[in-house]
């Protein structure tokens, strides 16, 4: 038996039949060094970024420990967005398919209060919440965690980055004084050490090196004079890479406006992603740009951490990031999976000390390009390939993927590889389709119906 396999871990019978049937039998490396040391109940620092599979590492060492028969909250997980905690609130329900009648619950802010308190009243096993929604409940009484055997704290260096020291402190002054403590973090700044000296107990720190597969990103970097060229690189340098999925990242939420518009006004399919989006806003522009209706998104680390996109075949450093470690979270983007990936650092002259820093950090000398030529101005900026309509009808309507799917291929409809992602929310529903079928799929969904009942539908626009 390899010691990286799941099942020389000491789990429940019932958890490894369920990841041999999700075909997880390999650990990542952030598991393997991490999992032995979790299940033994030990407090536990790990430094890994976005997509080493830090989740499931946590999340088995919580359904390990969990009895199901014991229906008080056993387990608190703390996010920094609502994309995070709604993606490891789904990956938990994953890894906990074998385990009957179990309860996770999300508590995150955006979302009414008064369902929460509903839900809570009802009880759960596993709270995943964002730390201002969950600080809320405990300061109104409606959420107790007397009972609470481990917290884990997710993307740690975003939550302090997000300004919610305060509501972890809050949080903490509510929990038992034993328990076990798991943080996890892309980085591992002062703060983080200051607050695992408060929190945790003689935890064992781990690391995964947060360097990339060279082979899978080319990385370069490209010398601009000023503002003005810069935007004029990633304008050519857009029209030259032509990438279904660009993500273009910006140090403030000011910049992300300006270079969004800018784009916008080139005529390409731009998103833009920072903390003065509503989450209405912030929700659409995610699920457009995953299912590839909107081609380039340009976002603040803030605003892109923790987010589930796959495949981007372009990251774009709009100015250097303030500091190493993010530039390495940035740029790991892209390149995912064992695809193929780019990344381009724009960087001036105020911004050399900077570059020289990285290079030290990286162990190598940065690889150097030209801005693409000017020609390619002539060229019109390209559309993204689909499109997303929305229907306004979702989960609470009995709608679900395959009912679009069916009312989209049948006959005199359009075919199922011009069908992209579709979402499904309580009270909406979005599917991407091809752009070359976007009026046939509007009339379609439009004069069709779906569970017997007709829906509105529209494109999402802008």
């Amino acid at each position: 038996m390899n010691s990286t396999d799941f099942s020389s871990l000491e789990l429940q019978p019932s958890l490894l039949t369920n990841l041999a049937s999700l075909d997880y039998r390999r650990m990542t490396p952030i598991q393997s060094a991490s999992l032995p040391e979790i299940l033994a109940g030990r407090d536990v620092i790990a430094q890994a970024k976005t997509g080493s599979g830090k989740t499931a590492a946590f999340g088995l060492g919580v359904l390990n420990k969990l009895n199901v028969k014991r229906f008080r909250i056993q387990s608190l997980v703390l996010c920094p967005t609502r994309e995070l905690a709604d993606q490891v609130a789904t990956e938990l329900r994953r890894l906990a398919r074998s385990i009957h009648n179990i309860k996770i619950l999300t508590l995150c802010g955006g979302t009414p209060f008064g369902p929460q308190i509903g839900s809570l009243e009802h009880g759960a096993h596993i709270i995943v919440g964002t730390p201002g929604r969950v600080e809320e409940h405990l300061r109104k009484g409606s959420l107790q965690l007397t009972h609470l055997e481990t917290l884990v704290l997710d993307e740690a260096d975003r939550m302090l980055d997000m300004g919610f020291q305060p509501a972890l402190d809050a949080i903490v002054e509510h929990l038992p004084k034993q328990r076990q403590t798991l943080l996890f973090s892309a980085t591992y700044p002062d703060q983080i050490r200051s607050i695992a000296d408060r929190v945790m107990a003689n935890p064992l720190i781990v690391e995964v090196a947060a360097q990339h597969d060279q082979s899978s990103i080319r990385e370069f970097f490209i010398k601009v004079a000023d503002n003005a060229e810069r935007m004029t690189a990633l304008h050519l340098l857009l029209l030259e890479q032509r990438p279904e999925s660009a993500m273009i990242f910006c140090n403030t939420r000011q910049e992300t406006r300006e270079v969004a518009g800018q784009l916008a006004g080139y005529g390409f399919s731009v998103l833009a992603l920072h903390g003065d989006l509503e989450q209405k806003d912030r929700d659409q522009a995610l699920v457009r740009f995953a299912n590839k209706s909107a081609s380039v998104l340009v976002a603040t680390d803030v605003a892109a951490r923790g987010l589930d996109i796959d495949a981007v075949d372009l990251v774009v450093n709009y100015h250097l990031a303030r500091e190493a470690e993010v530039h390495t979270h940035r740029i790991g983007r892209t390149g995912r999976a064992g695809s193929k990936g780019m990344a381009c650092t724009l960087f001036g002259d105020k911004e050399s000390h900077r570059l020289q820093s990285l290079q030290e950090y990286l162990g190598r000398k940065a690889e150097m390009a030209d801005i693409p030529p000017r020609s390619l101005l002539a060229h019109p900026a390209y559309k993204a390939p689909m499109t997303t309509l929305q229907i306004d009808g979702g989960k609470k309507q009995k709608v679900r993927p395959g009912d679009i799917l069916g009312a989209l291929t049948g006959a005199g409809g359009i075919e199922g590889n011009q069908v992209g992602k579709i979402n499904v929310a309580d009270n909406w529903s979005f599917v991407a389709v091809d752009r070359k079928v976007t009026q046939m799929a509007l009339k379609k969904l439009g004069t069709g119906k779906l569970k017997g009942r007709s829906f509105r539908v529209r494109q999402i626009q802008g």
